[in-house]
């Protein structure tokens, strides 16, 4: 067990090792039974936390304010164009203002080539540690939402477990790529055979798919890239939809619209479902675009786990709050 994490930043995945990753799980389990139990857990008592967001956001605002409440602190909601920051406010100013004032920063920003940089020269300039809540590569803590949920239903031994990252058509907008880059990138690390489907206009960065193989290869896991949903949602334990834009192609919206309108057939419906083990676990980040992404059927079905998913960016959200700020 790694358990020296005080003071970290968390913006890419591939901030903790594996086996600090793994202390993360130990204690978000271990602070959802304390909340199961009605225990306290004050841990950050007369701390407060910034969540300073440049894109709006439902389970992601609520997972990230309220763990940080249940663990005695006071989370401050604070909304990009409230801020002084389209008035001047740097990078730099705002690492340490914010980082001065606030015991943590978490940011969101999905803005293409400048989210993830902004969030890094934050914490360059920061005395606290600086969180990801999303950019345009990252989604660290969803991630670990997510294999926590899988690791809940199919135990915590992965090994030789499939599971199916495929695009999914939304015609919504231009969604980042965040998820499957994660995912790519922290899901071989636990011995999962991952599969990534999407259409060729979909693909993620080459710096991204060799570092996923590298990882797999390390623990001896599985790692395929294919171009048909049918085909890789067979014997599946895991199915998990998401829309991205082609961003490795383009970054025209128009120009994207036009790609992405090309495979409205990318749905995940009852047919493909059954494609999968009888007992996968079907997962989305959410908000889905319900019938273009995913039928209701599938949404709603008995082998959803949505709802333990969103939970479960909560616990890990009070997890890496306590061991990074306690």
């Amino acid at each position: 067990m790694q358990t020296s994490l005080l003071g970290r930043d968390f913006i890419s995945d591939l901030d903790f090792s594996k086996e600090e990753i793994d202390t993360i799980l130990d204690v978000a389990w271990d602070l959802k039974m304390k909340r199961a139990m009605r225990q306290p857990t004050p841990y950050l008592r007369d701390k407060s936390l910034a969540l300073l967001f440049f894109y709006s956001s439902t389970r992601t605002r609520s997972a990230f304010e309220s763990a940080f409440a249940h663990l005695g602190g006071h989370p401050a909601f604070i909304e990009s164009r409230t801020t002084q920051i389209s008035h001047g406010d740097t990078e730099r100013e705002i690492g340490q203002i914010m980082g001065r004032i606030y015991d943590g920063i978490a940011i969101r920003h999905v803005d293409w080539g400048i989210g993830n940089r902004y969030m890094n020269l934050v914490a360059e300039a920061s005395p606290a540690p600086v969180f990801n809540m999303q950019c345009e590569y990252y989604h660290p803590f969803q991630i670990l939402a997510d294999l926590m949920t899988i690791m809940e239903k199919k135990g915590r031994n992965l090994k030789r477990k499939k599971v199916v990252m495929s695009w999914a058509y939304a015609e919504s907008y231009q969604k980042p790529l965040s998820i499957p880059n994660s995912m790519a990138l922290q899901f071989p690390r636990f011995g999962v055979d991952l599969v990534l489907a999407h259409p060729p206009e979909f693909k993620l960065s080459d710096e991204t798919i060799e570092r996923a193989k590298e990882e797999a290869r390390k623990a001896g896991a599985g790692f395929e890239v294919m171009d048909d949903m049918e085909a890789a949602f067979k014997d599946a334990d895991v199915i998990y939809p998401k829309s991205w834009g082609p961003w490795m192609v383009t970054t025209d919206a128009n120009e994207a619209g036009v790609i992405i309108n090309k495979y409205k057939h990318w749905i995940t419906d009852e047919r493909k479902m059954a494609l999968a083990k009888e007992d996968a676990i079907f997962m989305h980040p959410l908000p889905a675009d319900r019938g273009v992404e995913v039928t209701d059927a599938v949404m709603d079905g008995p082998n959803s786990v949505i709802f333990d998913e969103a939970e479960n960016k909560m616990h890990i959200c009070s997890a890496v709050y306590a061991l990074t700020m306690g």
